[in-house]
């Protein structure tokens, strides 16, 4: 019965295949020609030995990350974002910075407006807090006329090559004047009555 399943066995001779004679010998993974040396797997593999370096602990983990935000932001208050790059947004920034601006104004006056047109405010308060509203409208238009007139003058005068449009850089002072000077980013570099 064993002799039913059991198979014959076969010589089979392998003779040697000889390479030919450019081939080249199987390299390790990771093998670079360049420097005839297996490449570290991570940054800073080949300087640190295996096994030395000790996990940060959750703790350790949390103050890193609160560091690095931290950088970040000190960064972002100093530098801007990609919007805020260029000589011509710099000189906007400028015009804006070393004047008073009636936009600082507009939202705690609007804040006014709104408290005063409250239905149960006497009619004399809520009239009041309207003519409030367009004389707060009326200066931050007139603000942002002038604004963008400065601007215009010294960037033809400044950068005669650019190739900044003038209305996105109108709009970026304008909105820049509306904020509070403690809270615009980048930080603001000039000081109010500083001429530009």
């Amino acid at each position: 019965m064993q002799s039913l399943f059991r198979r014959k066995s076969t010589e089979v001779v392998e003779e040697p295949v000889e390479a030919p004679e450019d081939a080249q010998p199987a390299r390790p993974k990771g093998y670079t020609p360049a420097k005839g040396r297996e490449t570290p797997k991570r940054p800073g593999a080949a300087r640190q030995p295996a096994g030395t370096r000790k996990p940060l602990t959750k703790e350790e983990q949390r103050e890193r990350r609160r560091q690095l935000r931290q950088e970040a932001a000190a960064e972002y208050r100093r530098e801007g974002g990609p919007r805020d790059r260029g000589p011509e947004r710099a000189l906007a920034r400028d015009v804006v910075d070393a004047r008073r601006t009636a936009g600082t104004w507009f939202f705690g006056g609007a804040l006014l407006v709104l408290l005063g047109s409250n239905a149960a405010m006497p009619p004399a308060i809520r009239t009041a807090s309207t003519l409030l509203w367009a004389v707060l409208a009326l200066a931050v238009i007139i603000d942002a006329i002038l604004i963008s007139r400065k601007i215009k003058k010294l960037v033809r005068e400044r950068f005669p090559k650019t190739t900044q449009r003038m209305g996105s850089l109108y709009m970026y002072a304008i909105m820049r004047s509306l904020t509070f000077r403690r809270m615009r980013v980048p930080n603001p570099r000039v000081k109010l009555g500083e001429k530009i």
